[in-house]
């Protein structure tokens, strides 16, 4: 893989330097800038003109957010009738709407549909057979199983199945008297892989052709997400991303190219979003211990669940930064010995970082406040305020 630099890393925003100072809001908190959002939404379009947008809304489900993304006429990926309720209070049309778990109450789905979603996703037989009984002659696409190489947060085997199998569905949606559609894929969140598309697109054109065989004409192809964020680790541009995906559609599709659509949700809203967060408490566990232990408001259980096994790496800011470092171990506030952030990442802080002191985890506008528990020992979920 070819070695790549920052393009333009997102610095400390100015703005929201300003509202927290003035605000002063309890932390943690997430606090996000939507004209950010508007940047990324127009770098992205820009780069994708061949691709419709749809947000994946678990992202972050921020109503602001939400309803500054309609404003801008981008579908929307939802995940749960909690989300499709939340989009079409903003009064959006539910023909920008796209059920996207396969894995659906049938409940859900006689709602979605009452309030005119045509567009589902599935992955099996039984999904399939669900979406038959309670969205009759719905359009629907069948996700495919891929591999995650690449990919910071992999999204492998719960979802998706093999494509001979999706062959096979496909032409059973016909017989249910749904109107199969095409194939959709992940290739994992926060990709830092522009190539990873390639493999599955090919496997797409096959699952086309392979239907087209037995008179079936399929018409979409949904790319999904997995477009980054700028954390620790330098990733590519996202022209970087288009151009790669462009090329193997243009190899696999040529001239009859499908319907495409992308499901960005991290790189739509992380960066436009941070989490600000308090020192408790800085520690040592001996006398000869080389690491000091930093013990915030903020953990794995409202708000930095992506912390799980490392994998995100966020940036950090404090209001010591101009000081001299050290090695820490960063964990969060609850009595649970799995709240530990980092240990083995190589994080650094002030030497004379104290509690009461501010720690801004930067690029947390996704999977932070949509991911945090509800009072997981008696902690409240984390508040967003969208500026």
């Amino acid at each position: 893989m070819a070695a790549w630099s920052i393009v333009s890393a997102p610095a400390v925003s100015p703005k929201v330097d300003r509202w927290l100072a003035t605000a002063a809001p309890p932390t943690p908190c997430v606090v996000v800038d939507l004209d950010h959002v508007r940047r990324q939404h127009a770098h992205l379009a820009a780069a994708f003109p061949f691709a419709e947008i749809f947000y994946a809304v678990k992202a972050n489900p921020a109503t602001e957010v939400i309803h500054t993304l309609a404003g801008l006429g981008v579908g929307f990926d939802l995940a749960s009738d909690g989300e499709i309720e939340r989009c079409w209070s903003e009064s959006i049309p539910a023909s920008r709407f796209s059920f996207g778990n396969t894995i659906k109450r049938p409940q859900d789905i006689a709602r979605a549909y009452a309030l005119g979603v045509r567009l589902y996703a599935f992955d099996s037989d039984g999904e399939l057979c669900k979406l038959a009984a309670h969205a009759p002659g719905a359009e629907v696409f069948c996700r495919l199983l891929v591999p995650g190489n690449g990919a910071e947060w992999p999204l492998t085997r719960k979802f998706g199945c093999h494509a001979e199998m999706g062959i096979d569905l496909l032409l059973k949606a016909r017989r249910l008297g749904l109107r199969p559609a095409g194939v959709s894929f992940h290739v994992g969140s926060q990709q830092i892989d522009p190539h990873a598309w390639d493999k599955p697109i090919a496997t797409a054109g096959e699952i086309f052709r392979a239907c087209a065989a037995r008179n079936l004409a399929l018409h979409l192809l949904n790319l999904g997400g997995g477009f980054p964020a700028q954390y620790r680790t330098p990733i590519p541009s996202i022209a970087q991303y288009a151009d790669a995906i462009e090329n193997a559609l243009r190899a696999t599709f040529g001239h009859a190219r499908p319907r495409v659509i992308i499901e960005p949700g991290r790189h739509m809203v992380a960066d436009a979003g941070r989490l600000r967060a308090q020192v408790l408490l800085v520690t040592q566990k001996s006398r000869h211990s080389h690491y000091r232990w930093v013990y915030l408001d903020a953990g794995r259980y409202n708000g930095l669940a992506e912390t799980l096994g490392e994998r995100i790496h966020y940036r950090l800011s404090t209001s010591r930064d101009d000081r001299p470092v050290g090695p820490v171990i960063l964990a969060g506030p609850t009595c649970d010995s799995t709240d530990i952030l980092y240990e083995k990442a190589g994080y650094e802080l002030p030497l004379d970082l104290e509690p009461g002191d501010a720690v801004d985890f930067l690029s947390a506008g996704a999977y932070t406040a949509s991911y945090a528990s509800v009072e997981f020992n008696g902690f409240t979920p984390i508040k967003t305020y969208c500026i």
